[in-house]
């Protein structure tokens, strides 16, 4: 993982309010999370090789395969968290999390790129459980259906829109452009008797999630279709993958427990702070 320095204490201006000192190290640690280290970062030290922008190297044929299984793989994961939140189903160990989606991964890398449609939904739906179990180390609450739509969120992070600007792909702001989305999903969930992942308010945001997930997927199918990866290789683009997202998890759910504490402003406040500070370094 990459080493990157990070502002100390006396870096940051003071505030009226302010985090505790083990607060503050906790909301530089997601920051480094949310805003540092790239999956295709990840992904190039798997295959030995550097990862540019997938979608300028992929043939037109394989982005669309990655788009329609990045597709089926978030109907999968939201119909997934439904269920489970009608069940009130408890997710297992990450460590689990991640040996299921080695092992799917493994399989899927014996075949290559083409497996990507069988294999994604997947690895996705193992991913979403895991992204609940963090959650719920965090302090969250599974039952109900906004920390459900915060779970599916995740899967926005770490990646923006081909339309989007450059600060779009920041955390506040990727999480401001789904709240509208994010609330009505879950104000659905929360008065329908019978939710259902095909109702306009739960497409509306997959299909926003959708494209900033579709990015990642690309990047990790564009690692799928190296010659001669082979299943050790696919298990390793996995790993690297479920962490990826892991990381994520531990950075968002990490913030809204600082914002249940201290409040929204002051949180995002501080944010921005040790972002600023990263930029004159």
């Amino acid at each position: 993982m990459v080493n990157l320095p990070l502002p100390v204490a006396h870096d940051l201006p003071t505030s009226r309010e302010t985090l505790s000192a083990e607060d503050l190290r906790d909301l530089r640690d997601a920051w480094r999370r949310l805003e540092i280290m790239p999956l295709t970062a990840r992904l190039s030290g798997v295959i030995g090789r550097r990862l540019d922008d997938a979608s300028l190297i992929l043939p037109e044929r394989l982005r669309d395969m990655a788009r329609k299984a990045t597709g089926h793989a978030l109907s999968a994961a939201m119909k997934a968290s439904l269920k489970s939140m009608q069940l009130g189903t408890q997710a297992p160990s990450p460590r689990l999390h991640q040996a299921l989606a080695v092992t799917s991964g493994a399989a899927g890398g014996a075949f290559g790129m083409v497996s990507l449609p069988l294999e994604l939904p997947i690895s996705t739906v193992i991913l979403l459980r895991s992204i609940a179990d963090i959650a719920r180390a965090h302090g969250e609450d599974l039952s109900h259906p906004d920390v459900a739509m915060a779970c599916i969120e995740v899967f926005a992070l770490g990646s923006h829109a081909k339309d989007d600007d450059f600060l779009s792909s920041s955390y506040f702001a990727t999480r401001a452009l789904l709240a509208r989305s994010i609330s009505e999903a879950a104000q659905y969930v929360a008065t329908s008797t019978a939710a259902s992942q095909s109702a306009p308010v739960i497409l509306r945001l997959l299909n926003q999630i959708a494209a900033r997930f579709g990015v990642a997927v690309t990047q990790k199918a564009m690692a799928q279709a190296v010659p001669l990866l082979g299943a050790v290789g696919g298990a390793a683009i996995n790993y690297a993958f479920i962490h990826h997202f892991q990381s994520l998890a531990t950075g968002h759910f990490t913030i809204r427990r600082l914002e249940r504490k201290y409040g929204c402003d002051l949180v995002g406040e501080r944010y921005k702070l040790i972002q600023a500070s990263d930029f004159k370094t």
